[in-house]
C-alpha cells in the first residue's frame, strides 16, 4: 500500500467575527455577479448568529475527535476563509510532508460538492510550491453519501427527532439546492449528469429504509441567485406550506446534505423554518447532522484505512460514487464541469 504521512481536513470555511462576514461572502461569491444587496441579506444570517459561523468550531471538534484515532498528523484548511488550504499545505511542505490524504467535508459529487475541492487542492499545491519550492502529493478521499456509518448516523438522528414529535411525523430530507444547469453536468459526461441530485435522493432513500419509513420526501434549501435561473426544487419552506395545507401536523426535517450544523442548518432550518412551522401550527423538529454522531469519525477512520491498509470500500447505494483523485486530478475526465453562467 502507498504510505502517507499526514491528513488534510479540507472544508468550506466561515467567518469567526462580525468584521469577517462581508469579506468572507465576497470570497464565496467572487466572479458570480451576485448583487451587493443579496450579500447584505446573507450577511444578516451570520450577524443573527453573532457574526460567527459555527463551521470552523465544528470542524475543530471533528479533528480533535479524529486525532487519537489515526496515526497521522492532521492539518486544517478551508476554501473560503482562514485557515486557508493554501496556508495549510504550505505548513505541510515546511514540515516535510511528502504524501497526504485529504478528507473533504462533502459526502456528494457535483461541481461545488466535489470538483471544486479538487481545484482547491491544485491551487493550494501551486501556492505551496511558489512559497517553499515544494508541495506534498495530496490524495482526496472518495464520496461517502452511502457509507453504512453515514447512513446509520443520519438514521439515528431521524429516530431521535421522531421521539420528540411522534413517529407519525412526516420525514423530509433536505440538501443545498444548486442551479439545474450545475446538476445537469454533475458526474462524468457519459453518465447523463445529475449525479448530485441522484446521490442525495439515494442517501435519503437509504436512511428512510434504515428508519423503516413507508414514505418520505426529499427537497432542497438555501437557494440563491436571480429568480430567472432555475434551481433544484421544491424548496423546503414551500414544501412545508404544502404539507400543512395537506393536513400534515408534524414534520421532522433531516439536513442530509450537510455534514455539520452550520449556518444553512442553524439559521435556515432551526430559526426560519421552525418559525414558519409554528405559524402554520405544524409540529417541527430538526434531526441531527451526521457529524454530531461518533460513527462519523468511525467512517473517516475507515475511509483513511481504505488507502493506508487496503480496507474494502463499503457502500449501500446503487448510484455511483467517486471523488478520489491525486493533486487535483479529476476522478473522471470532464467530470462535473462548471455550468456556464448566463452571458459567459
Amino acid at each position: 500500500m502507498p504510505s502517507f504521512d499526514a491528513l488534510l481536513f479540507l472544508s468550506f470555511g466561515g467567518p469567526e467575527a462580525p468584521d469577517e462576514v462581508r469579506p468572507f461572502l465576497e470570497n464565496v461569491t467572487r466572479g458570480r455577479n451576485v448583487p451587493p444587496e443579496r450579500l447584505d441579506e446573507v450577511a444578516e444570517h451570520y450577524h443573527h448568529l453573532g457574526g460567527r459561523s459555527p463551521i470552523n468550531d465544528l470542524n475543530r471538534e471533528l479533528i480533535a475527535a479524529l486525532e487519537p484515532r489515526i496515526d497521522l498528523p492532521i492539518y486544517f484548511g478551508n476554501r473560503n476563509w482562514h485557515p486557508y488550504a493554501e496556508d495549510a499545505v504550505e505548513r505541510m511542505a515546511r514540515d516535510g510532508v511528502q504524501r497526504a490524504l485529504v478528507f473533504a467535508t462533502s459526502a456528494y459529487g457535483g461541481y461545488s460538492a466535489c470538483r471544486q475541492y479538487h481545484e482547491d487542492i491544485a491551487r493550494a499545491r501551486e501556492a505551496a510550491i511558489a512559497r517553499t519550492g515544494a508541495a506534498p502529493d495530496l490524495v482526496k478521499l472518495r464520496h461517502f453519501f452511502d457509507h453504512p456509518l453515514f447512513v446509520a448516523a443520519v438514521a439515528d438522528g431521524v429516530r431521535e427527532a421522531q421521539e420528540r414529535v411522534g413517529t407519525d411525523a412526516r420525514v423530509v430530507f433536505t440538501a443545498h439546492s444548486i442551479p439545474e444547469s450545475a446538476d445537469a453536468t454533475a458526474g462524468p459526461p457519459g453518465e447523463g449528469g445529475h449525479r448530485y441530485s441522484r446521490q442525495v435522493a439515494e442517501a435519503s432513500r437509504l436512511v428512510a429504509a434504515d428508519v423503516g419509513l413507508r414514505d418520505h420526501d426529499q427537497v432542497w434549501q438555501s437557494r440563491s441567485g436571480p429568480p430567472r435561473i432555475p434551481w433544484l426544487d421544491p424548496q423546503v419552506e414551500d414544501h412545508l406550506d404544502a404539507l400543512a395545507e395537506g393536513g400534515v401536523t408534524d414534520v421532522v426535517v433531516s439536513p442530509i446534505g450537510f455534514v455539520s450544523a452550520h449556518v444553512e442548518v442553524v439559521f435556515d432550518l432551526d430559526d426560519e423554518l421552525a418559525e414558519r412551522a409554528e405559524k402554520l401550527e405544524v409540529g417541527f423538529r430538526r434531526a441531527a447532522t451526521a457529524g454530531a454522531d461518533p460513527r462519523f469519525i468511525d467512517m473517516i477512520v475507515e475511509l483513511v484505512a481504505e488507502q493506508t491498509e487496503g480496507v474494502e470500500p463499503r457502500g449501500l447505494g446503487a448510484v455511483p460514487r467517486a471523488g478520489a483523485g491525486c493533486n487535483g486530478a479529476l476522478c473522471h475526465p470532464g467530470c462535473c464541469e462548471p455550468a456556464q453562467r448566463p452571458g459567459t
